[in-house]
């Protein structure tokens, strides 16, 4: 099995211009001292010395990220520890040509969302010799979810299932209503993953109803390998994923640049993707993710704990709940909140 952790954001909107995983969480810790804690951890408590970890950096997250990980030299280096996902060229919205920004031509390209995650493996080369080491499971999650570790139970319960991929989803509540949720195709009658970019303005409050559609992706997800192969093999090297169009800015800290568009995959989508795909209903310790700076106040809160193995989760008062934080937009970027 390998342990797959998505890496390529910058956190840009939360005023970023380097890894957010490089953000310092508790304790001293960063997110990738975290991850570094809990790969080490892992090897302990199951006694496997070469279990796999890599990364999907980002050409904005690499050179930064191998520095900081250099110092845990168990965790593997170069090819063995990375691989860097597309960038794709922003568009500019009035015309749909490239976007050009003089300032800092770098703001002129952006990851092409996480879903880049399966032709990036293919084209890197990284899916074939995974596959030529015997690798046949992976387990994907981002880095800024903490509480996302390779648990065993889940690992059995989707190997014994057979199923060719599985989305780890919780129950939604209201600090997730904007986040994808789960949804049955009326087509085929499997299932799919519907993001808020794709909901029309007037389906918004339908979308958003909580009771309505009750489980949302936590972008933990199982891949089988081998049938991952098989999707490249039958769409002549493509994985058809639903493409989503994102509002920017060519800056994202100067919100008066030329307005452009992103185009992005999400990975969870590919659930369509994999016939007889599946998903299982984990409890919220799960998922602790951060996108704002509500989110990193939250998680830097006593609201959640540092586990033994080096996870953050819920504290137990917390009932599985987690606060709802919403911070005046002055505190949008991390220094400011700072």
């Amino acid at each position: 099995t390998v342990i797959l952790k998505l890496n390529g954001g910058l956190g840009t909107g939360m005023g970023l211009e380097k890894a957010k995983s490089l953000l310092e969480v508790t304790g001293g810790n960063t997110f990738l001292d975290l991850i570094a804690k809990q790969v080490e951890s892992m090897k302990t408590e199951f006694k496997v010395k070469d279990l796999k970890f890599m990364l999907m950096n980002s050409f904005a997250t690499s050179q930064d990220t191998l520095e900081a990980l250099a110092k845990y030299e168990g965790l593997g280096k170069g090819e063995d520890l990375e691989f860097v996902q597309n960038k794709a060229p922003k568009v500019t919205a009035s015309d749909f040509t490239p976007a050009t920004w003089e300032k800092e031509p770098a703001h002129e390209f952006c990851p092409p969302g996480h879903g880049d995650l399966y032709p990036a493996m293919l084209g890197s080369g990284t899916l074939d010799k995974l596959l030529k080491k015997g690798f046949k499971w992976m387990f994907v999650s981002n880095s800024d979810n903490l509480g996302a570790t390779m648990d065993l139970k889940c690992l059995t319960y989707f190997v014994q299932s057979g199923a060719p991929f599985m989305m780890e989803v919780a129950c939604r509540t209201d600090a997730d209503k904007k986040g994808g949720h789960l949804a049955k195709s009326k087509a085929t009658g499997g299932l799919l993953l519907r993001e808020s970019a794709q909901c029309p303005e007037d389906d918004e409050k339908a979308f958003q109803d909580t009771s309505k559609y009750r489980y949302f992706n936590t972008n933990n997800l199982w891949v089988d390998l081998v049938a991952l192969k098989g999707i490249f093999e039958k769409n002549n090297g493509s994985i058809p994923l639903p493409v989503m169009k994102n509002s920017k800015t060519v800056d994202p800290r100067d919100k008066n640049s030329t307005p452009v568009l992103q185009l992005e995959t999400a990975m969870g989508a590919a659930i369509s993707c994999f016939e007889g795909a599946t998903a299982v209903v984990i409890p919220r310790e799960r998922f602790a993710p951060v996108k704002t700076t509500s989110d990193l106040l939250a998680l830097r809160s006593d609201a959640y704990q540092l586990t033994k193995d080096f996870r953050v989760t819920l504290a137990p008062e917390r009932n599985g709940v987690p606060p709802t934080i919403k911070l005046d937009g002055r505190y949008k970027f991390v220094d400011a909140m700072e």
